[in-house]
Parts: structure tokens; sequence; C-alpha cells
């Protein structure tokens, strides 16, 4: 009988190795992943992360700026509805005050009354008068007074035009038939005015 047993560590051995290598879970050299393509996925992950934060602040950037646009245009029409507020408040100062002249004229009125009637009238128009012109000053409202300054079409509408007298100069503003106004400066109605023109006399 021949004695195999020198072959039988070399077989031993020789057959754990091949199980080893069988049974490892290392992948091979060529299926693991390189440097660079670690790398890059790794900036990938990076820029898609950037992306997704880019899109939660643009759309929140969206958001602001529709509300406030809302805003703005809320304060707008309640500027268009509300900036004259001030302007109303004295005008109904006016108002009493005009109410409380009217209050005087009365058919009852006795004839011996009626010039004490009329003098309350007088005072109740000139307190009128007063009252008006203050609010138009605190406001801004200014009433021109063109007579002998020099014709601006865009301050004067021209309705005819007169002789020239003595001492005034063609070209300038004889008469006004009714009166224009300024509001900050701009000419928001046109004063109705008479111009002087030379007078054609034949020698």
């Amino acid at each position: 009988t021949k004695n195999w047993g020198w072959l039988h560590p070399f077989s031993t051995a020789t057959q754990r190795t091949a199980g080893e290598d069988c049974n490892s879970e290392d992948p091979p050299d060529e299926l693991r992943p390189s440097l660079a393509e670690r790398a890059l996925k790794l900036k990938a992950v990076k820029l898609e992360k950037e992306v997704q934060d880019l899109t939660v602040r643009y759309q929140r950037a969206v958001a602001d700026s529709e509300n406030i646009r809302r805003r703005t245009q809320r304060c707008v029409e309640d500027a268009k509805i509300f900036g004259i507020q001030s302007f109303c408040k004295d005008l109904v100062e006016v108002a009493d005050i005009l109410e409380k002249t009217t209050e005087c004229i009365s058919e009852e009125t006795e004839p011996a009354d009626q010039k004490l009637t009329l003098e309350k009238i007088f005072r109740g128009l000139s307190l009128l008068e007063a009252k008006l012109k203050s609010v138009f000053a605190k406001h801004g409202l200014e009433k021109m007074t063109p007579i002998g300054d020099k014709y601006d079409p865009h301050e004067h509408e021209l309705i005819c035009h007169v002789p020239a007298g003595v001492g005034v100069q063609p070209g300038t503003v004889a008469f006004v038939r009714q009166d224009g106004y300024k509001l900050h400066g701009r000419t928001i109605r046109l004063a109705q005015v008479e111009v002087a023109v030379e007078s054609q006399r034949r020698l």
C-alpha cells in the first residue's frame, strides 16, 4: 500500500487557499470605484444639495416680492382714497361757517331786522372767505393774480383780445374773468383772461 500522507498537508493548504479566495467579499480591483469616481459622486451630491437650497431661497424671494408688491399697491390705493382727508376735514369747517351764515336768512325775518341780518351775513361771508384762504394756503393751493402779467398759455386761457389802455402793455393780461389756481406750483385750473393788444388806429 502506497503512503500518500506526504501529499495531505499540501493538498489541504491548497484547498484552504482556494476556498478563501472564492469566499472573499472584496470585489476585484477592476470593480472597485476609483478615487476620481468617488470625488465626482461627492461633488454631485454637494451640487444637488446646493441646487435644492437655492431653489428654496428663490421661492421664498418670489413670495416676499409678491407680498411687497401687494402691500405697496394697497398703500397706493389708500393714499389715493385718504390723501385728501386733511383737506376735506378743513373744508368741513368751511361748510359749518356757510351753514351758520345761511341760517341768518329766514323768510320770517321782520323788515326792521333786515339790516341786522345783512350785517350778520356780511360777517359770515367775510369769515368764510378768510377761512377758505387759510385752508388753501395750508394745503398749497394758491390763487393766481395775473393782471399785468405777460400772457402764458400754460397758465392762462385766452378768452378774447381787448385794446391796450393807458399804461397797459400789449400782450399782457388786462382782465381776469375767472381766477386760476396752482397746487404746490402746478397749475390745476387756467385763469380765463382777456389779453391787451395794440389798437389798430389809422392816422
